[in-house]
Parts: structure tokens; C-alpha cells; sequence
């Protein structure tokens, strides 16, 4: 099949660049951008010469149905519902890679600070966790966010096994650099973030409805969680340390069970008999999940990592794709991680 890029010059995009080089059933036609218009892809980047060398174009939504098959946005927040409009009416799939429709419109506008999509808009897009959703035949998709998809892959087998104390679960989540984009700002200064540590958006963050949403999908009395967001000195990776209070005591094995109940046919969650570090997922769509658990407090923390740009935006769209459209889900995906 045939796929068109929207947002090509962003980490997400040129993410899916090098995934999609890998795929065998999906071919990348055509890359659009705001800036850059008429240049080729690999005269901006040289480290794409010989991989990616289509130009750059102005969005035009007529073009990409004439020429592909599906259209990913990986645009900022408050693009994609402006130009997806055409697709929606046309039939023509949709993976959209931002928040824009992810969340009803009035939660939206309340975390997000802009105004949302038609809510007929969002009536028709799928939330694409990818281990827990069904979406083989949707034609729209809306990609989780980073967080939110580390969070929820560490969380929802404790929910849906109904052990976990709904009131006492607590997110201590830190993402890389390129979590934040590339705009350019003062808190992402090489100066500010080097050799730093910084916590932003406590219990602001505008993920944290999206995971509420989901995790409410599998126990209606799930409300709300405490959820930090911090900054590492580091390119990419998430972290999410999430620790929760058990509605009895479990031996490991019973927890081991719980997770392996839910992941033992997921190709990318991988169980750690250790806490998970973020080195052994860069580069790659995995996500690795390791627990431990104090008998004393009975509480049980569990650590999820995953590589922000890839699980947590361009791989995990290309796996919504792959199961959207009826592909082997590993296809294009099963890279290595990039460990050193």
C-alpha cells in the first residue's frame, strides 16, 4: 500500500522515514510539510540520502487521496483537526499521530487550551492502544500519546484483573528531550537540560485524561491518578514508575501470571525479571515492564520504558496500520533496539 506523511520535518515523521524503509507492504509516496516546500527530503537531512529522497510539498489533501492509500499526521497539536477534514468525508484512512482526537471536545479544549475538532469528527476515530484495541478495518485512528501509552501498558493488567486499589496509584513518569518537539524554548535550552533534572506539568499534563479514559474501559470506578512529568538530559526514552496499593497481597507468581495473561501473545511488551532500563528499547517499538513488590507497604511498583518516538508516536502508528489494514502486526517493526 501506498502511505503520505503530513508533519514530515517533525521527530515523529522522520521516525516513520526510517520505519517505513523497512516495511514490505507499505511504501512511502509522498511527505508534506509548512516549511521546507520544494526541497527534497534527503537536501534537508543527508543522513536520508539514498533512503527518502521525495520533495517536500504544501499540504494538499486532494494529491494524497489521488496517490496513497492512508495519510499520517505527525503534527503538532491543533493541525491534524483542521486539515483531516476531507479524509473524514472521503473515507480515506487516517492515523493521527497528536492529540487531536483522542479525547471528547470539551475535555480536550479544558487540557489542551484550543479549540477541538467537530465532535462528529470525533465520533469516528478509534483510540489505538495497540495491545488492547481492536482496529482491524477502522479507517480512522487516534495515536496515543507517549505517556500515556507507557502508563497504560504498566497499568491496565492490574485493572483489568481488578487487584489494584483504584485510589492509590501514583505515576512518577520522565520522558526525553524529543517528548517535548522541536520548538524551540527556554526549558528545552541545552544549557537548561544538561546536567539537570526538571518536573513540569504536575498533574497538569495533558495526557493524563486520555490514560484516565482508557483505564475507565476496563473498570468504570477508575476516577483519577497522580501523575509527575519529568525531564531527563537525555534524546529520547520514557520512563513510567507507577506505584499502586493492592487490594490483597500477591506472591510473584500471581503477579507474573496477571501480566502474562494479558502480554504473552503481544510481540512488543517484553516482561523483565528486573526493573527495565531505557537503553534496552531505544530505537526499537518494544516496551519492557519489570515489578517489584514490598510486602511491608503492599505497594507494587511497576516499571514501564519505551522509545517516546517510536512506541510512543511513529511505531506504534505503523503497528495500528499493520492491524488496520490486516498486515502481520510486526511487519516493518521488528528492529533491535539500538543499545549503545
Amino acid at each position: 500500500m501506498k502511505v503520505s506523511i503530513v508533519g514530515i520535518t517533525g521527530y515523529s515523521g522522520l521516525e516513520l522515514v526510517r520505519l517505513l524503509n523497512h516495511h514490505k507492504k507499505a511504501k512511502l509516496v509522498s511527505v508534506y510539510a509548512t516549511k521546507e516546500i520544494g526541497t527534497r527530503l534527503s537536501d534537508r537531512y543527508p543522513y536520508l540520502q539514498g533512503i527518502c529522497d521525495l520533495t517536500i510539498q504544501a499540504f494538499d489533501s486532494q494529491a494524497i487521496m489521488k496517490e496513497a492509500d492512508a495519510v499520517i499526521f505527525a503534527t503538532p497539536s491543533g493541525v491534524a483537526k483542521e486539515l483531516a477534514g476531507d479524509f473524514l468525508a472521503a473515507d480515506f484512512p487516517v492515523i493521527d499521530i497528536s492529540g487531536d482526537h483522542r479525547l471528547p471536545a470539551k475535555t480536550y479544549e479544558k487540557w489542551y487550551q484550543k479549540p477541538a475538532a467537530k465532535q462528529t469528527d470525533l465520533d469516528k476515530f478509534t483510540y489505538g492502544l495497540a495491545e488492547f484495541t481492536d482496529v482491524k478495518g477502522k479507517k480512522f485512528i487516534a495515536n496515543p500519546g507517549c505517556y500515556a501509552t507507557a502508563t497504560e501498558l504498566a497499568l491496565l493488567p492490574l485493572i483489568k484483573a481488578g487487584t489494584a486499589d483504584l485510589n492509590s496509584i501514583i505515576v512518577d513518569a520522565k520522558s526525553g528531550l524529543t517528548g517535548a518537539g522541536k520548538g524551540l524554548s527556554e526549558s528545552s535550552h541545552f544549557v537548561n537540560v544538561h546536567d539537570n533534572y526538571v518536573t513540569y506539568k504536575l498533574n497538569r499534563h495533558q495526557h493524563i485524561p486520555e490514560i484516565v479514559q482508557e483505564l475507565q474501559l476496563f473498570d468504570k470506578d477508575f476516577q483519577h491518578l497522580q501523575f509527575s512529568t519529568s525531564l531527563l538530559p537525555v534524546n529520547r526514552g520514557i520512563i513510567a514508575t507507577c506505584y499502586v496499593k493492592l487490594k490483597k497481597a500477591l506472591s510473584e507468581a500471581e503477579i507474573d501470571n496477571i501480566y502474562a495473561d494479558c502480554y504473552a501473545d503481544k510481540a512488543f511488551v517484553r516482561m523483565q525479571k528486573s526493573l527495565p532500563e531505557l537503553h534496552n528499547v531505544i530505537g526499537s517499538n518494544f516496551t519492557d515492564i519489570g515489578f517489584a513488590y514490598n510486602e511491608v507497604t503492599n505497594v507494587l511498583t511497576v516499571v514501564s520504558v519505551i522509545d517516546n518516538l517510536v512506541k510512543g508516536a511513529a511505531g506504534q502508528a505503523l503497528q495500528n496500520l499493520n492491524l488496520m489494514m490486516g498486515f502481520d502486526e510486526t511487519e516493518g517493526l521488528l528492529t533491535s533496539p539500538s543499545y549503545l
